[in-house]
């Protein structure tokens, strides 16, 4: 059995009392807007309903980066994700698609919670706001229009 140390929470280490939780003791801890972008990404892909992340440029601009890099996932994580990060608090901007049939309203309270709950957990960062755009919505249909296979074409 691996015993496991616990690593103190934001919460816990804001409330010394000792001012700034972003100052520690050993020196300042900067997190890059990338970071936090990349977190904000993954936990906005979790939730059911969400197809893809980025708006129709950003979505094809990845596809051909994606087609150069051989595939390299560092930049897709972040896709559609826009931050702003401070010395306290962070600012998120998402892009989304959405399955055809997700209670949209419900999908934003969902990518806002989940969101939140891992940039503070992980960055110890305050999410200040959180805007959602949706961009497009993914049909069912559109699965075999994508791969571009799948029906014979209509002139020979």
């Amino acid at each position: 059995m691996k015993a496991e140390t616990k690593v103190p929470g934001a919460r816990e280490a804001g409330r010394t009392g000792r001012g700034d939780s972003s100052r520690e003791e050993g020196g300042h801890t900067q997190i890059a807007d990338g970071v936090v972008a990349k977190i904000a990404g993954m936990a906005a892909r979790e939730i059911g309903g969400v197809h893809a992340m980025g708006g129709g440029t950003a979505r094809a601009v990845g596809v051909v980066r994606d087609a150069v890099t051989r595939g390299g996932d560092s930049g897709s994580v972040a896709r559609g994700v826009s931050v702003e990060v401070g010395e306290r608090q962070a600012a998120v901007d998402i892009d989304l698609v959405v399955e055809y049939g997700a209670a949209i309203q419900d999908l934003a309270t969902a990518v806002r919670r989940n969101v939140t709950t891992a940039v503070e957990r992980m960055t110890g960062l305050e999410v200040a706001e959180i805007n959602i755009r949706v961009d497009d919505i993914h049909l069912p249909d559109e699965d075999g229009e994508d791969e571009g296979g799948g029906s014979a074409p209509r002139v020979q």
